[in-house]
């Protein structure tokens, strides 16, 4: 079964909207799409995205933004550390990684029953109403009934009915990259993801590019036999990741990073060489450099001394000259002359609120926001989730960043109580569902790529 010409068509429109937020010619695209779809020829609309794939920049564009590693090495501050920042003793890192991990999960749930469009003012607007200003525990059903929304979700991660951590992709993507590094350590490659992908993740537990990307590795692999030769056969993974690929530039990679900054504390140069390399399988430019700056960051928290220092350290891991290096850039200075969290929100929000959900921009500024005002760990998940947006998937990031920089003692047990030790995904072939063994295994991350041992 072929997909139809109308779909097609659709995935086309989008990937023209992305192409024109990139910096490309776009004129009179969509007006000839909208013709090539009324031939039903699928020859044609194939030519189409062909073309799509190499696109003049415009003259005034004024970017340098790559997405092959060498190309994006090159553009990257030349002064940044490519050696560790300070030496980690993976044993004596593994608590502080296992609460990075905790953290993200609490920061997941916490934003997972309002995962979406809503912003800061509704929510307060909310959760005031109900005495439960500032954030400071899990969403309650009644919050829900008054901001008139409920994730499908809710359900298993409302305050009242909380026994598990409930299954989500970013936890999922967090245990993929813990799964991926065990067996492979720092030889991890796009075979490895495509291999893993197709044997774990369902397809609709994936959304926009890695939907795209697990159909395109799952019908390589029908065609070629069952043994999935990726790591054997030349794959065409570019090709992939550039046709009728919409929203490369969206957050999806970035909520995959996770691990990789777990794994290389203190190193963040290989944190994002490790992010490139998943991140690449499915996104290109600011798709790609988040999930970079985000591992970097992550790995950077381990070792320094001052929340910003984390970001600041992490910008020198991505193209200087590129829309996303300009955000971070602008985005700390907003936060660091703000007076208060609110402030830097307003800020934030007043500069990027067209880039909302899933849209990176914005919610990177409310990351940055969060670890300058935080004072611990679950004051800091509260913060980034009544920012709105993607509530899930950046309280699970803010966690992990929150985690990795205030240590164990500043997460109180109370977070982790609802959970029963109990955690669900749903990778096939992952079976562990005690959170605790989930969490030693994160801690153990930094050893087994040390001593090059797969699991």
């Amino acid at each position: 079964m072929l997909p139809s010409i109308e779909l097609l068509r659709h995935q086309l429109e989008m990937v023209i909207d992305d192409k024109q937020a990139q910096g490309h010619v776009v004129d009179g695209l969509q007006e000839e799409l909208a013709r090539i779809a009324t031939t039903g020829s699928y020859d044609a609309i194939v030519a189409f995205a062909y073309r799509l794939r190499d696109l003049p920049l415009r003259d005034d564009w004024q970017y340098i933004e790559p997405s092959d590693l060498e190309g994006i090495l090159e553009q990257c501050d030349p002064g940044r550390a490519v050696e560790p920042l300070a030496e980690v003793h993976p044993h004596h890192i593994a608590p502080r990684i296992e609460t990075a991990f905790l953290s993200s999960i609490c920061g997941c749930i916490l934003g997972k029953p309002i995962e979406g469009w809503l912003d800061l003012h509704q929510i307060r607007a909310a959760a005031t109403e109900l005495g439960e200003w500032p954030l400071s525990g899990y969403i309650p059903e009644a919050m829900l009934k008054l901001l008139d929304y409920r994730h499908p979700d809710w359900h298993i991660t409302v305050r009242e009915r909380i026994g598990y951590v409930a299954p989500d992709d970013d936890i999922n993507y967090s245990v993929l990259g813990m799964m991926l590094l065990e067996k492979h350590g720092l030889a991890v490659a796009k075979h490895d993801i495509a291999d893993m992908w197709i044997k774990n993740l369902p397809v609709f537990w994936c959304w926009g590019p890695e939907r795209t990307q697990n159909i395109n590795a799952s019908l390589w692999a029908v065609n070629h036999g069952p043994e999935f030769p990726f790591r054997d056969v030349d794959v065409p993974f570019n090709d992939w990741v550039e046709l009728l690929n919409a929203k490369d530039e969206y957050c999806g990679a970035l909520i995959r990073a996770d691990a990789y900054g777990y794994a290389c504390a203190g190193h963040p140069a290989l944190a994002a060489e490790l992010a490139w390399r998943d991140a690449s399988f499915t996104h290109r430019r600011t798709g790609i450099y988040s999930s970079m700056f985000i591992a970097a960051a992550i790995a950077a928290a381990f070792v320094v001394d001052e929340p910003m220092t984390i970001f600041q350290t992490a910008l020198r891991y991505v193209p200087q000259r590129s829309r996303f290096a300009d955000t971070v850039r602008n985005c700390l200075d907003m936060v660091a002359s703000a007076s208060d969290w609110i402030e830097g929100y307003e800020r934030v929000h007043a500069t990027y609120e067209e880039l909302g959900n899933c849209r990176i921009h914005q919610e990177i500024g409310t990351l940055i926001n969060t670890l300058r005002f935080a004072g611990d760990i679950g004051e800091g998940l509260g913060m980034q989730v009544a920012q709105g947006n993607d509530t899930d998937s950046f309280g699970c990031t803010a966690g992990s960043v929150l985690g990795a920089f205030h240590g164990p003692d500043a997460l109180d047990p109370r977070w982790l109580t609802p959970f029963n030790d109990t955690i669900h995904t749903t990778l096939a072939t992952f079976q562990e569902q005690r959170l605790s063994a989930v969490a030693t295994r994160m801690g153990q991350l930094p050893a087994r790529l040390a001593a090059h041992q797969p699991a």
